[in-house]
């Protein structure tokens, strides 16, 4: 190659790496970003009249000024188009453009001793002009370091912008976490109307196709977690170029993903994203290691899940056993609830590690595996009475509000901890005055419901409870005067200056025409019954006029009418809505032999005269 070809590729290489060789580069062919979202009606005659000085600034005018406006039904707007088109400049790129002279030089017919000579010369001379140009990348680590607020870290972005603009997200959330709840609602009340802000939001959505892909789902978590709307303009961005990319999505991006999908409202955007994310995981769930992960994962598809992925994710959490901590053990329990999922074996194996390391769990953990319990209609009981005995034990370090929790959740799980009801006894005897209305309603509640008493201090449980109500009396609302009464009654203790507050006229008129007005006349048929059956305090009976109980429906099982007929073939195989003595009813009614191998017809005339017959109801 002669020395004016050389000289005139080489001032050409100077040229292209001192000036862009495009204001907008088409970036496709090089697979640096994919399709930006500009707007519609996007003209390239303003990007010459724009020149090329404007450093970071938008490529098309106002096209993200409204960023924080809202987007209806949580989708793109109207006039937001795909283009081809990118506007990048190279301190945002996170790695080197390849050059696209070489095809002219290799045309040109140069030897491949002078186009390695020409590229190596290039390329020392550009890493240098490069180094100068480039600022180096933020880091959300340093920023924290240096800054003390969230109006702190905007500052140093408006003063000099540097990719990526996930690190000031980042770094804002990091802040926000450390501080106070109502000085955190105040920085954020700054943020937003900071100028650089709307700034930030801008480099944030021109970004969101460079950055690497969890960096994207980061700053989507902080962009959440510090109150942007979801409905704005940049979190649909985000949602939607995490929906084109969630192939790039790692074991790692699954849990940031997942974390991110929980805090997110149902819109358009995040079911696609969050199907998308049920397909990937369909495909992935044999690679994942960690069990953090498969957790988080299983947590967040949601109940309305396919049951064969669910069971999938099941079969993947068996296969992992002997790789539970004892934290993955008590998260399980949260985990299948989440899901709908009741997998017996699975919750057996996480119950004896519980069982195993009861001991310093802490009270949100113990509460957490009871309600998912309840939820899942779970029930161990050596699991129940390994948490009782455990709160039984150190019941000092707990206050009555949570051992009143403890006892709320026993009770809809149907299991009575008698320890732990003694203890708690004792402790309203000795202290009756610290307990609140909220705490008294709630005991009295679970003691009547479990039917629970105690050999020595159940009177004195029951006065000390009486007396604490008293003190509130005047205080109280009826349906928590109702309650209290009621439950008292169904201990067989009638507090004679509660009853006669609560058979009040005005009270009496107030529970029958406000709130739960079927519930209360229900509770007042069951008072007024027991004052005439045992209240023996008073010289003559209680008369409250009640409005009668509502009747139950004329047909209320003819489902399962026709499912027994098609089970006995035949209606004269069973007998519906049979009243019994004492004012016990059936529904149903099936005469059967002793062995119930055999069902006999009510018309039989020897079937109804065998002795070898005994009556069976339908579930029982």
């Amino acid at each position: 190659m002669n020395n004016k070809t050389y000289s005139l590729l080489w001032n050409a290489r100077q040229l292209s790496t001192l000036v862009p060789r495009s204001r907008f580069l088409r970036i496709y062919p090089l697979r640096f970003c994919r399709p930006e979202v500009v707007h519609s009606k996007w003209n390239s005659r303003n990007c010459l009249l724009n020149g090329f000085g404007e450093g970071l600034q938008p490529s098309v005018r106002y096209l993200f000024q409204g960023v924080l406006k809202p987007v209806d039904g949580c989708t793109q707007t109207k006039g937001l188009s795909c283009a081809a088109v990118f506007k990048l400049d190279r301190v945002l790129c996170p790695r080197r453009l390849s050059s696209d002279s070489e095809h002219f030089l290799a045309s040109d017919g140069a030897s491949d001793h002078d186009l390695m000579k020409i590229n190596s010369h290039h390329a020392s001379s550009e890493d240098v002009l490069t180094k100068k140009m480039r600022p180096t990348p933020v880091n959300h680590k340093k920023l924290v370091q240096e800054c003390n607020s969230l109006s702190d870290v905007l500052d140093t972005f408006s003063k000099a912008p540097t990719f990526p603009s996930s690190s000031y997200f980042l770094a804002m959330w990091t802040i926000a976490k450390r501080i106070s709840e109502d000085k955190r609602r105040f920085e954020i009340q700054l943020m937003f109307s900071h100028s650089a802000f709307s700034q930030l939001c801008e480099q944030m959505i021109r970004e969101t196709q460079i950055m690497h892909y969890d960096h994207l789902l980061f700053s989507l978590n902080a962009i959440m977690k510090l109150g942007v709307p979801q409905n704005t303009l940049m979190v649909q961005t985000l949602l939607r170029v995490a929906q084109e990319r969630i192939n790039e999505c790692d074991e790692r991006c699954l849990s940031i993903l997942s974390t991110v999908l929980e805090t997110l409202e149902p819109c358009m955007n995040v079911n696609a994203l969050r199907a998308g994310l049920r397909i990937l995981v369909d495909q992935q769930v044999w690679k994942i290691e960690q069990i953090f992960t498969l957790q988080t994962v299983m947590k967040c598809i949601g109940k309305d899940t396919p049951p064969a992925l669910k069971k999938k994710l099941e079969m993947k959490a068996l296969k992992e056993l002997d790789k539970f901590s004892v934290l993955n053990s008590q998260h399980m329990f949260e985990v299948l609830a989440a899901m709908d999922h009741r997998s017996v074996v699975l919750l057996n194996e996480c119950s004896k590690m519980v069982i195993d390391n009861i001991h310093g769990c802490p009270y949100k953990v113990l509460i957490s595996i009871l309600q998912s319990c309840r939820d899942l209609r779970y029930q161990n009981e050596d699991l129940f009475k390994s948490i009782a005995d455990y709160v039984a034990t150190t019941f000092e370090i707990w206050t009555v509000k949570q051992v009143t929790f403890f006892l709320m959740l026993f009770e809809n799980l149907g299991f009575r901890p008698p320890g732990l009801m003694d203890k708690l006894m004792k402790k309203v005897v000795e202290d009756p005055d610290s307990l609140n209305i909220k705490n008294i309603v709630s005991i009295l509640y679970v003691y009547s419901s479990l039917n629970h008493a105690h050999k020595d201090q159940n009177r004195e449980f029951l006065e000390a409870m009486a007396s604490a109500v008293t003190v509130h009396l005047h205080h109280i609302s009826s349906e928590n005067l109702l309650s209290i009464v009621y439950s008292f009654c169904l201990m067989n203790y009638f507090p004679l200056t509660l009853v006669n507050q609560l058979i009040k006229k005005n009270i009496i008129n107030e529970l029958l025409t406000s709130g739960d007005t079927e519930k209360n006349i229900h509770k007042l048929h069951v008072l007024n019954s027991c004052l005439k059956l045992d209240g023996s305090a008073y010289s003559k009976p209680v008369q409250i006029p009640l409005p009668q109980l509502p009747l139950p429906p004329s047909h209320p099982n003819d489902k399962v009418a026709e499912v027994l007929s098609h089970l006995l073939e035949g209606e004269g195989r069973f007998s519906r809505n049979v009243q019994l003595p004492h004012n016990y009813h059936i529904d149903f009614e099936i005469r059967m032999d002793n062995n119930r191998t055999k069902v006999f017809s009510f018309s039989d005339v020897d079937a109804t005269s065998g002795t070898n017959m005994q009556r069976s109801i339908p579930g029982s």
